[in-house]
């Protein structure tokens, strides 16, 4: 049986903000390479899986580890869920109804760890119960606004671990409790 796990990098204050906390460090960008080549696959939100789309296509500009996360990204299943959206790229499909049973099916189907990403949709699968896993990648600013991590009331969890990636990053797992 397969395991959601949740996980978004985010501020001391609890919001997710690509542009505002900058890109990944070196460390902490192999260390999301690394992890994307072992995922089963991706479940995305819409406005989530628009920003990783910018991985779909090769850049000259790009360096050696830009290369490898678009290779991992690009190799494993995304699944999609969006009722706007017409369509989704390479290696991806488009989960528009029923939600719930996709992922149920998922879970029971498939073996190893499938990536949830963008707080709507993970608060979404929390509400019916289908998260096994929550990660916080924690960087070391406080924002003072924007997208929560959670996108409703926090579910009961228990601490797992706690486990510094790069210079200044602490990767907190939980499970619900």
């Amino acid at each position: 049986m397969a395991k959601l796990v949740y996980g978004m990098n985010q501020s001391l204050d609890g919001y997710v903000d690509h542009l505002k906390l900058g890109p990944p460090r070196p460390a902490l960008f192999g260390h999301f390479t690394e992890y994307v080549r072992g995922l089963t696959g991706s479940l995305y939100g819409r406005r989530i899986y628009e920003i990783m789309r910018y991985w779909d296509e090769d850049r000259p500009d790009d360096d050696e580890a830009d290369h490898e996360f678009a290779a991992a990204w690009r190799s494993q299943p995304k699944w999609v869920v969006s009722r706007t959206l017409k369509s989704v790229g390479p290696n991806a499909t488009l989960v528009e109804d029923d939600i719930e049973t996709v992922i149920r099916g998922l879970k029971a189907q498939l073996i190893g760890e499938i990536a949830v990403a963008g707080p709507d949709l993970a608060g979404s699968l929390t509400n019916l119960g289908l998260i096994d896993e929550y990660r916080l990648y924690l960087y070391p600013v406080v924002l003072g606004r924007g997208t929560p991590f959670f996108s409703g009331p926090r579910p009961p969890l228990r601490l797992i671990a706690s486990d510094p990636i790069g210079e200044d990053v602490i990767r907190l797992t939980y499970v619900p409790a």
